[in-house]
């Protein structure tokens, strides 16, 4: 149906722009369609967004939050668990979240904690990466790091 209203010329906006006007869909999935369309169509890769490509990890560990975001923000011991420690930290709300530059200067991290029980879920979102291949580097990367992350937490 979007093609039949010319989808393959358009770009992302006038593609949600004909979904807003011919049926009665809320703005989220106005998005969620129009990036499922571009990617069935080859206009748009997994993972690319309008500012890069994004990727996501997590991983549960056995610890308190508040001592997995130690872990990320205490300089000392972060260098014992992350291969590339020198990021910068833009905003950090204590045992939530933190919202990092990363050490290229260009990509951000956000970093999120959800405590389960005894656990604490450590999930990543890494942004703005400059393509496809970084961006499958990154998701191997952390995945590394979340379990060097859990191996030191577990000594």
């Amino acid at each position: 149906m979007i093609d039949s209203l010319g989808g393959l010329e358009k770009d992302h906006q006038l593609i949600v722009r004909i979904l807003k006007e011919n049926w009665d869909i809320d703005a989220w999935w106005q998005q969620t369609i129009t990036v499922e369309y571009e990617q069935a169509r080859g206009k748009r890769k997994p993972h690319q967004m309008s500012d890069g490509f994004h990727i996501s990890k997590s991983k549960t560990i056995t610890a308190p939050a508040v001592e997995l975001y130690n872990a990320w923000t205490d300089n000392q011991t972060r260098r014992i668990w992350l291969d590339d420690p020198g990021f910068i930290i833009r905003k950090a709300n204590p045992e939530k979240s933190i919202r990092i530059t990363w050490v290229d200067g260009e990509s951000h991290v956000n970093v999120y904690f959800y405590p389960k029980n005894h656990k604490t879920q450590v999930s990543i979102n890494h942004g703005k990466l400059p393509d496809a291949q970084h961006a499958d580097k990154m998701k191997k990367y952390w995945a590394k790091q979340l379990q060097q992350l859990s191996d030191q937490i577990a000594k």
